[in-house]
């Protein structure tokens, strides 16, 4: 399998690691098939993602998929940050194989699910995506 240098890159010095402590938004998920499990904490100020960080355990695409997701909302407003894609962050990765396209669904669910978390807690509703479960099925070849 080839990766692309910014995978490589993202996977080797990843950035925005760790926790935060007075995260007000939390997203996780995971595929217990591939056995990847993302935690993304958000720190939301004004309408504004004014911190993120992410806790991977997985394979580096994985974590380079957390890794170039978190560089790509830090500083945005959540609606900005809620337009986040797989393919907008597997393209700035300059690709996966398609085998590892999952693990860029993976961060885009992770996001998404912070925000609402954040949303819910100050009392409003959450937005609604669109849930990739099916994917790893097809990826690892389960249908």
């Amino acid at each position: 399998m080839q990766y692309s240098e910014k995978v490589m890159d993202h996977f080797m010095n990843p950035r925005n690691v760790g926790e935060i402590a007075e995260a007000n938004g939390i997203g996780e998920v995971g595929n217990a098939v591939c056995g990847d499990i993302m935690k993304i904490y958000l720190k939301v100020e004004d309408n504004r993602i004014i911190d993120v960080k992410f806790n991977t355990f997985g394979c580096g695409s994985a974590i380079a998929s957390s890794s170039m997701a978190t560089e790509m909302i830090k500083g945005k407003t959540l609606e900005e940050a809620w337009e986040l894609t797989n393919k907008a962050v597997a393209e700035a990765l300059d690709g996966l194989p398609p085998v590892k396209m999952h693990c860029s669904v993976l961060a885009e669910e992770a996001v998404h699910k912070a925000i609402n978390d954040y949303r819910v807690s100050i009392g409003l509703e959450p937005w609604s995506y669109r849930n990739h479960d099916d994917i790893h099925a097809q990826v690892h070849g389960e249908q």
